[in-house]
């Protein structure tokens, strides 16, 4: 037997007057979640209330409250919470063919979480400092791959910033124009950021 311990006003198995069910803490605390990453990706930090959000999530703007103190903890969380689903979908960090394939199914997943991490977040003075660490983390993943395969270090070092950046330009793009033949999509981006990798193992004489 145990004992599952609610916010104020949220109890498990119960149905308050109006006859919609509340949320285990957890369950409302997801709920929140997914309607601040899609709010929070369709108008940005600035723009978007807490009223919004609740608005989305349909509750209350005192049961956000109850579980995220303000409006920056909430963004925090939804970044922290794009980032854990990602690295679900990807597993280890192995910048090879493979993550291609990962990243896209991740996207697909959630495509506003996709979009907040990668385009808005960076785009927020608050969170800038954070997202250039996540950033300066996936070059250095790139690197770790991609200096045993190009002799010129300085290029190495350009093909592991650029890499990253193209890879989740390609697929944004691919999600911005609707997703088209997943299948295929894989291959189609290997085949648009081949001309990086060519372009640094290989100069003009070569």
């Amino acid at each position: 037997m145990y004992i599952v311990r609610m916010s104020s006003g949220e109890t498990a198995g119960t149905t308050p007057i109006g006859g919609t069910p509340r949320l285990r803490r957890v369950e409302r605390r997801e709920q929140i979640l997914g309607a601040a990453t899609a709010a929070f990706g369709a108008a940005g930090f600035a723009a978007t209330s807490l009223d919004d959000v609740a608005d989305a999530a349909a509750i209350s703007r005192a049961i956000v409250y109850r579980h995220f103190d303000s409006k920056a903890d909430l963004y925090r969380a939804v970044l922290d919470r794009a980032r854990a689903r990602l690295q679900a979908a990807v597993g280890e960090p192995d910048y090879n063919e493979s993550i291609i394939d990962t990243l896209l199914a991740g996207a697909a997943q959630d495509p506003d979480a996709f979009r907040l991490l990668f385009t808005h977040a960076a785009r927020e003075p608050e969170f800038r400092a954070e997202m250039d660490q996540y950033h300066s983390f996936m070059v250095s993943v790139a690197h770790d791959q991609l200096a045993g395969t190009i002799p010129d270090p300085a290029w190495a070092a350009w093909a592991a910033h650029l890499m990253p950046l193209a890879t989740v330009a390609a697929i944004t793009a691919w999600l911005d124009a609707g997703q088209p033949e997943p299948r295929s999509a894989p291959d189609r981006i290997r085949r648009a950021l081949d001309g990086i990798l060519d372009a640094a193992r290989h100069g003009p004489e070569d």
